[in-house]
């Protein structure tokens, strides 16, 4: 609302016109929540030349699979032409970027993750401008975690500021959240340094503690009582996090990591926990080391 469309920009809900024209190093980018992607890569396969250099926005996993963005891609790519996907290169753009702010070209700093060096570059000739900063990775595990644990962390959040627990109670669950973020990020193959950058601790200082973040609206309205239905009907936008707590917990007990806040979300959103008594089997764990 309020944000003026640049008259450069073409709308359209055609898949070929989408394309016309489009040169084969155009940077497609998929901003579609996790949902949607696997419906997004099946139409982008049954467009004729359609563009290789793939980067998408979303942070989640998917809701059945636990799968990460990339492996929705990369199985939905298996399944089209061999040619296609021998040639599509892949990423993930991702960092601490509310998008009324970006719309307003407020500054902010993001992360392209990418295992081929050229996407990298080619997204930083896109995008990276005086009011953009977009830094360079390799760690695609890393961002997409990152960018999805963080979203189940500011539920967290919101349901802590909600119960009026104070900002000791905040800044023990972030540090400790993010505890959370890095033990998965390892087990799964990223790099633990991933989540002390843009896409791990800076994007999680941002959603769960900026007044714009709906999954930590979504949080604080269930202190207050409301129902999940109720919540997410009064939001009238996507909240990735909800989709993706039950994602986050299943993928953790699979890998026998230890993440109860995610836990807790996730019993309190699908199981009827209330969040009062989430907070108390959360404070009433066995004492431990701070490294584990």
């Amino acid at each position: 609302k309020g944000i003026k469309l640049p008259d450069s920009l073409k709308v359209t809900a055609s898949w070929a016109d989408a394309f016309q024209g489009a040169q084969q190093d155009t940077l497609v980018v998929l901003a579609t929540p996790v949902a949607g992607l696997k419906e997004m890569v099946s139409n982008l396969l049954q467009t004729n030349d359609v563009p290789r250099n793939w980067v998408w926005l979303c942070k989640g996993l998917e809701p059945d699979t636990a799968a990460m963005p990339h492996q929705v891609i990369e199985r939905e790519l298996s399944k089209g032409q061999q040619a296609i996907a021998k040639s599509v290169r892949l990423g993930v753009l991702s960092g601490p970027s509310f998008a009324m702010e970006v719309a307003k070209e407020m500054p902010c700093a993001l992360t392209v993750a990418s295992h081929t060096e050229a996407l990298v570059l080619l997204t930083q000739k896109v995008f990276h401008s005086g009011r953009m900063r977009i830094y360079g990775s390799d760690d695609v595990v890393g961002v997409e975690l990152g960018g999805a644990i963080k979203n189940v962390l500011a539920i967290a959040t919101g349901i802590g500021d909600g119960l009026g627990l104070g900002l000791n109670a905040r800044a023990a669950l972030l540090t400790r959240g993010l505890a959370e973020m890095m033990r998965l990020i390892i087990a799964m193959g990223g790099k633990s340094e991933t989540a002390m950058g843009l896409t791990g601790v800076g994007d999680l200082i941002l959603t769960a503690t900026g007044d714009l973040s709906r999954n930590r609206q979504v949080g604080m309205q269930l202190a207050g009582g409301k129902s999940l239905s109720d919540v997410l009907a009064n939001l009238g936008h996507v909240a990735e996090g909800v989709r993706c707590a039950q994602a986050v917990s299943d993928l953790a007990k699979s890998k026998k990591i230890d993440m109860p806040i995610c836990q807790m979300v996730s019993e309190v959103l699908f199981k009827g926990l209330n969040p009062i008594d989430a907070v108390k089997l959360l404070m009433g764990r066995d004492a431990k080391s701070e490294s584990n």
